[in-house]
């Protein structure tokens, strides 16, 4: 087995991962090495979960040299804050022992602040397509000797709607530089970007899209409607097994709405992350998770991708994902590391065939689990889960299309002018004037 020592890393990077405690590369770490140590433009395809932030700062790092610049020479792109964060904090392990300037820019704080740090030089930028392009656009930061450029969460990048942001920051770069992409799924609009701005770059691949993590145990449960979802959720939490836990939702106000409900059982056991709540406030709770002090967080796919939240026991999706391949991001959030997890998902009846075509992606049915005989079946639904019911049709133009559903109309109701030749009523003419007649037979009479 392939050990970091088999890695000819300098001294000083050694030493930093000896601290870490590793020992073994993960295999998208192993097989990615070469192909980004050889300067060609590198594309790797892994599930989350599986190394990639090391994947690529390795090979960077090994061959970090010393040069006299203040301007960066590795950007590296990322989707959201929180992963902007989490990237600089394994930068910063591994440069621990080596004389490397690293800065993380985003958005919901201060641009001066980020500027002033920017002016004082620094070697590598890990940040958001969003605050690096506003950066960028004040001329503040430059990209003149920028050498490698990563991008991270590619695909998610593109779905959070930074392509704009994405395309014209490599407008503005020189052509002579190594990139180095890394996506957990190969989508349409990836391989768009790719065949407009990058050269035939080598494609890693770890595992086929929507291959689940073997690790993770799935179970499904097939529920009557989201509140019995919770009453399901209050059950399992009554267990001290689900120590850490992430419970995913599709919305900000639905995260919300279930923390409060989670409050009067289990006050400040649980946090919120959504993109409504700010920049503060998340990574605070971050932390708080981390730590240990919250037991776990309510959140939306924001949480769903690159984030390394260690030893996560429990992910419960309370409603599918837009799509199939969220799921397996949202799973991947626990069973990280080598060590063991459990999904658990909740479905609705109208959920029911969504969640066949997520088990069509990874070629696996998931186990169906009875719904605890202590939970209480609740009959309400919420404003979300009631069917749309259209309006009763009153136009005359869908009057006609129902035909004979008309037919018992009372006589006077039926005489409805339906237009068309012979149907129209009569004109109406001006009211007779008979002075006027009378004047007119006389001028008559004396011609």
């Amino acid at each position: 087995m392939v050990t970091f020592q088999d890695l000819n890393l300098p001294a000083s990077l050694q030493k930093a991962i000896d601290e870490l405690g590793f020992t073994n590369p993960t295999p998208i770490q192993s097989k990615a090495f070469p192909y980004v140590m050889s300067g060609r433009d590198v594309m790797g395809i892994a599930q989350t979960g599986t190394g990639k932030t090391f994947a690529y700062l390795l090979p960077i790092l090994k061959q970090w040299k010393f040069q006299k610049t203040d301007t960066p020479r590795v950007l590296i792109l990322v989707p959201t804050r929180e992963l902007v964060v989490q990237v600089k904090e394994e930068l910063d392990k591994l440069t621990k022992y080596m004389s490397v300037r690293s800065l993380a820019v985003y958005g919901g704080v201060n641009i001066n602040t980020q500027k002033t740090a920017v002016y004082e030089g620094l070697d590598i930028v890990v940040g958001t397509p969003g605050r690096v392009m506003d950066l960028a656009l004040d001329n503040v930061l430059r990209f003149d000797n920028i050498q490698k450029l990563v991008i991270d969460e590619f695909d998610e990048i593109l779905n959070l709607g930074f392509r704009v942001q994405l395309v014209s920051i490599l407008s503005m770069m020189k052509s002579k530089r190594q990139n180095i992409m890394f996506s957990a799924t190969m989508t349409e609009e990836v391989d768009d970007v790719l065949d407009e701005f990058f050269e035939f770059p080598e494609e890693v691949s770890l595992a086929p899209s929507g291959t689940p993590l073997e690790k993770i145990e799935q179970r499904l449960y097939k529920t009557p409607n989201f509140l019995t979802k919770l009453n399901i959720v209050k059950h399992f939490l009554a267990d001290e097994a689900y120590s850490r836990i992430l419970l995913f939702v599709n919305s900000k106000r639905l995260a919300d709405f279930v923390l409060e409900h989670l409050e009067e059982d289990f006050p400040d056991q649980f946090g919120a992350i959504h993109s409504n709540k700010t920049q503060n406030y998340r990574l605070n709770t971050m932390e708080l998770f981390q730590n240990g002090t919250l037991r776990g967080l309510v959140t939306t796919d924001i949480m769903a991708r690159g984030l390394d939240i260690s030893d996560i026991t429990h992910v419960i999706n309370l409603q599918l994902p837009e799509t199939p391949e969220q799921y397996i991001h949202r799973i991947g959030r626990t069973g990280r590391a080598d060590k063991e997890g459990i999904a658990i998902t909740m479905v609705s009846p109208k959920e029911e065939e969504e969640f066949m075509e997520i088990e069509l992606l990874m070629n696996k049915e998931v186990e169906v689990f009875d719904i605890p005989e202590e939970v209480t079946i609740e009959e309400k639904r919420l404003e979300f889960e009631k069917e749309f019911k259209k309006p009763k049709v009153t136009s005359k133009k869908k009057a006609i299309e129902k035909g004979a559903a008309f037919h018992d109309k009372s006589e006077k109701n039926s005489k409805v002018n339906l237009g068309g030749p012979g149907k129209r009523k009569p004109r109406k003419t001006a009211p007779r004037n008979r002075a006027v007649e009378r004047k007119r037979a006389e001028k008559k009479k004396k011609r």
